[in-house]
């Protein structure tokens, strides 16, 4: 459900003292309000805190990855219903200035194929000198502009890679451009991007059986890997949870050449579980030698982290989606574009985080469960 909204009404209307419910009611009405003396920044209902920012600056890509998007593609948004520069540079100061946000993702769709994202980034960095600025992107094109995006400010790079072989890539993506791929992950290693971040997405009997090998190519080079369970977030609505590769899965894959223990770091709101990586010695479960690196593992699906969420997401018509797996969205830029104050547009943004889901889009943990209703969206179209 979109819901399209217009000026803030004053606190005290519908739901003034907090619907547990988590509806928001469409046409021009206000959302349920959140109770008076609510802590300043993002909470919610279940006493979470958004300081993570993940919005996106399109929703166009270059590739057709299967879990996430149909073959012939989507039918993009219009370059007047994206937010533009300017719009995207004011949302992210409210966030940060006003809303206590201290890391910021831009995403897609594919960021690289805007044609200012430089202009984009070094206004933002302009803005907030000590703003994280990360982004993720499926480095085609990266190798020619990450020297670039690094001098305008950007802080460090997510790479979407889920093979290194050149036929398992094109069946996954559906375009020939591994040998793009790389060459823009080293581009943004070179060009201090880093850490360099990978996130990969085994899909059972296409690419599941390369994970040790993958995991062997990053850690040699100094990357930081992250496998993610699919999540129901494709386009052509094909997700099932018997197909699936899970967490539990992913760590036996590995396990045949390594070791994984628990990283000692704090996870501190992070989506990825971190181990550390030793070599196995062969035919025992015993570990050799130091530690090679990490290796992360996104089990969205199967041991979800939702009770410490910390994100909020604006898609690239500057909707705001306080949870991956919502089915409701606030429409942001709508009021910015109809003259809302700095003030106003906070407010509504409070309010649509107030009413953020537990978890999944519902009021409990589930993605196979039987009231689960996959989002409209596909990923390429939220802003991952």
């Amino acid at each position: 459900m979109s819901v399209q909204l217009g000026m803030p009404q004053p606190r005290g209307g519908i739901g003034s003292t907090g619907d547990a419910s988590g509806a928001v009611e469409s046409g021009t009405g206000p959302l349920p309000g959140r109770p008076a003396g609510m802590p300043a920044g993002l909470v919610d209902r279940y006493g979470r805190r958004a300081t993570d920012m993940r919005l996106s600056l399109t929703d166009k890509c270059n590739l057709r990855c299967t879990y996430c998007m149909p073959a012939e593609g989507l039918e993009w948004l219009s370059k007047q219903a994206v937010m533009s520069a300017a719009e995207i540079v004011r949302i992210v100061r409210i966030g940060v200035d006003q809303l206590g946000v201290r890391e910021l993702r831009l995403t897609g769709g594919e960021p690289l194929v805007r044609a200012d994202l430089l202009d984009i980034i070094a206004a933002l960095r302009q803005a907030h000198p000590e703003l994280p600025i990360s982004m993720t992107t499926n480095a085609v094109g990266l190798d020619k502009k990450a020297a670039g995006l690094k001098a305008a400010g950007l802080s460090r790079i997510n790479v979407s890679l889920d093979s290194l072989h050149e036929e398992t890539f094109a069946k996954l993506t559906r375009r020939p451009f591994l040998d793009k791929v790389l060459a823009g992950v080293d581009a943004a290693w070179a060009a201090g991007l880093g850490p360099v971040k990978l996130n990969a997405v085994l899909m059972r009997g296409i690419n599941d059986a390369e994970s040790p090998a993958l995991l062997a190519w990053a850690l040699d080079r100094g990357y930081e890997l992250r496998f993610i369970e699919q999540m129901p977030l494709d386009a052509d609505h094909g997700w099932t949870r018997r197909n699936m590769i899970t967490a539990a899965e992913i760590r036996e894959l590995l396990s045949a050449d390594y070791v994984l223990s628990a990283d000692p770091r704090d996870r501190d709101g992070a989506p990825a579980e971190r181990f550390e990586v030793r070599t196995r010695v062969p035919g025992t479960a015993e570990a050799a030698g130091p530690v090679l690196g990490t290796v992360g593992i996104i089990a969205s699906v199967t041991e979800p982290f939702c009770s410490d969420c910390r994100r909020t997401r604006i898609t690239a018509e500057g909707k705001i989606m306080s949870c991956l797996f919502s089915r409701e969205e606030v429409d942001l830029l709508g009021l910015l574009r109809e003259g809302a104050s700095d003030e106003q547009l906070a407010e509504r943004w409070q309010d649509a985080m107030w009413i953020k889901p537990k978890a999944h889009g519902m009021d409990h943990v589930g993605l196979d469960a039987p009231d689960f209703v996959q989002p409209d969206r596909s990923m390429s179209a939220i802003g991952g």
